[in-house]
């Protein structure tokens, strides 16, 4: 296909997205708009179909700017010391979460898109992180603060953003509405056109848009633009599932809503072949995964079961839900993958644990979390009664015992679950405190009120490496996860597309077999998720007699293929030819 064609193709699409979205009457001008913006032209090219951005070298470290902080320095120039200094070689890639200037929710409810929070260092400091590291920035897509000067300019009734919020009414039925809240879903707001009232789907400090307005579509392409300039090549659509609303409707992944994503995706692989989209989706599995849409949507979705159900599975010390749910996920296309991650900035979600675990089970891990002195955050169901969304609690203390309580395997029970995510098909990604096997602050809590709180410490540069040198929990589990990463970074069949299929051994061993595209290796991954120890069978895995195989951890052999290996509670074996 030549150059010139390559622009037509891109050009049909686009006037098919918008025409889909705001009228063909209007789709001609809007395409000519977007292709002025980021000067596309007959040298535009987009990328070969199914190609993948990524490979088994792919592990992702989640952070705030600040997690680790060193007065006088910027937190973002800290960051990039530790990084440099700690995870060189280990960590590919840094998704820094909201860094701009921000009224509430740590970040996510933005006053300025286009500004560095000057607390956390600037742009050039954001530029430096991403000369060494694939940059994750978030695009906070669906809500802005109510501090902005959008939203200054909505109640003055002039300038830019006075028609870029979605206003309802009392009177429309909004019953379907779905949202992660309790608080009102209408903010009644004083303008200077009267009492209006803006929807909020997470709080009332953040108003969110309304994208039926194609100035706000281009507003946030700009945005995007200024991000690809700064060096951010993954892009992180915050809440994208809740963007656009209907009244008489759920107002939750309606089609305009998907082709936004298609769009965005559309015109930033044109702009940049290798640029990944990433959907932040916290809903139930089978509408996440529909965020791939055909290979033309997200090219990565967050894999949001993922958490709730290792965490039952480590809590009940069964696996038989997290081996039915593997089973039943599909394999990602060429172009797709999943990000596979067991702890975040936020809690551990349970909306994608629905239909997959019964309310019973849900029951008693919310049960268990509280007894770990974890918090749960509620939302509203349509019948007005509230219903646990979403646990609270640092990783490391969410799996310091089982049903039974606390016990000795903390350790090793938290490096298991993550040997677990390394393994899997997709990319992993690691939130910075994990690493660390940070432990709920309690103190941060109090301060602000916020459940998510508890999981959003703030190390002292100082007491972190003092953490990481002394004997002790933290320096235990950065050690044998440093390991496990660079060990997960030379292995083929660790490509986040390989090959992946459930074994079934017993409930206590969860266990799958992941091949190299080229089938030249294979790993059989065998974990024991209980406090038993284990004996497997190796004939139950199928070893093929004419290749040497050995346990990838510990470097045992594996020769005899009609013997027999024991696992320790919570001992994990990568066992490859």
């Amino acid at each position: 296909m030549n150059s010139r064609s390559d622009l037509s193709l891109l050009q049909a699409t686009l006037l098919s997205q918008l025409g889909f979205l705001y009228g063909e009457d209007r789709a001609d001008s809007l395409c000519k708009e977007v292709v002025e913006l980021f000067s596309f032209n007959e040298s535009t090219e987009g990328p070969p179909p199914f190609s993948n951005h990524w490979d088994q070298n792919d592990v992702w470290v989640i952070t705030y700017g600040d997690s680790i902080q060193r007065e006088p320095d910027p937190p973002l120039q800290v960051l990039k010391q530790f990084l440099d200094s700690h995870l060189q070689g280990v960590v590919s890639g840094v998704h820094v979460l909201p860094f701009f200037p921000y009224s509430s929710d740590d970040g996510f409810s933005v006053i300025n898109y286009a500004e560095v929070n000057s607390s956390l260092g600037d742009w050039q400091d954001i530029e430096a992180l991403a000369r060494n590291y694939s940059l994750m920035a978030d695009c906070v897509i669906n809500h802005c603060s109510s501090r902005s000067l959008w939203f200054d300019n909505f109640k003055k009734g002039e300038g830019i953003g006075s028609d870029y919020f979605f206003v309802a009414s009392p009177d429309d039925d909004l019953s379907q509405v779905v949202r992660p809240r309790t608080s009102p879903l209408l903010r009644e707001t004083e303008t200077a056109d009267g009492i209006k009232h803006v929807w909020c789907t997470f709080s009332h400090d953040q108003v969110d848009l309304d994208f039926r307005n194609p100035k706000v579509l281009m507003e946030f392409l700009s945005i995007i633009k200024l991000y690809m300039g700064r060096g951010v090549r993954i892009f992180r659509l915050d809440a994208i599932a809740f963007l656009w609303k209907v009244a008489g409707t759920n107002s939750l992944n309606l089609p305009q809503t998907h082709e936004v994503v298609c769009l965005i995706r559309t015109v930033t692989e044109h702009y940049r072949n290798d640029t990944v989209i990433i959907t932040e989706t916290n809903i139930p599995n089978r509408e996440n995964l529909s965020y791939f849409g055909n290979a033309n949507e997200a090219h990565v979705v967050y894999n949001f079961s993922l958490p709730p159900l290792l965490l039952h599975t480590l809590l009940s010390e069964n696996c038989s839900y997290l081996k039915n749910w593997l089973m039943s996920m599909p394999p990602a296309q060429y172009g797709t993958t999943y990000l596979n991650f067991i702890a975040s900035h936020d809690g551990i979600g349970l909306r994608p644990a629905e239909g997959l675990l019964s309310d019973e089970e849900l029951s008693q891990v919310v049960k268990t979390i509280e007894g770990f002195g974890g918090k749960i955050s509620w939302r509203a169901l349509e019948n007005g009664e509230n219903r646990p969304y979403e646990l609270n609690i640092s990783l490391f203390d969410a799996l310091k015992g089982t049903h039974d309580g606390e016990d000795d395997f903390a350790v090793e029970r938290f490096v298991c679950a993550h040997s677990i995510m390394l393994a899997l098909e997709g990319i992993p990604a690691f939130y910075i405190h994990s690493l660390f096997g940070t432990r709920n602050d309690y103190r941060r809590l109090e301060n602000t009120s916020h459940n998510r709180s508890i999981n959003r410490h703030q190390w002292q540069w100082h007491e972190l490496e003092s953490a990481l040198t002394e004997e002790g929990i933290h320096k235990a589990v950065f050690e044998r996860l440093q390991f496990l990463i660079k060990l997960r970074r030379t292995q083929r069949a660790f490509h986040p597309n390989a090959t992946q299929y459930t074994l079934h051994i017993n409930d206590q061993v969860f266990a799958f077999w992941r091949q190299s595209a080229d089938r030249r290796q294979s790993i059989f991954a065998l974990h024991n998720i209980s406090r038993q120890p284990q004996h497997i069978s190796l004939t139950q895995l199928n070893l093929i007699a004419t290749n040497d195989w050995f346990d990838l951890i510990s470097g045992e052999d594996m020769s005899d293929l009609k013997g027999s290996i024991e696992l320790a509670p919570y001992q994990c074996c990568w066992i490859s030819n």
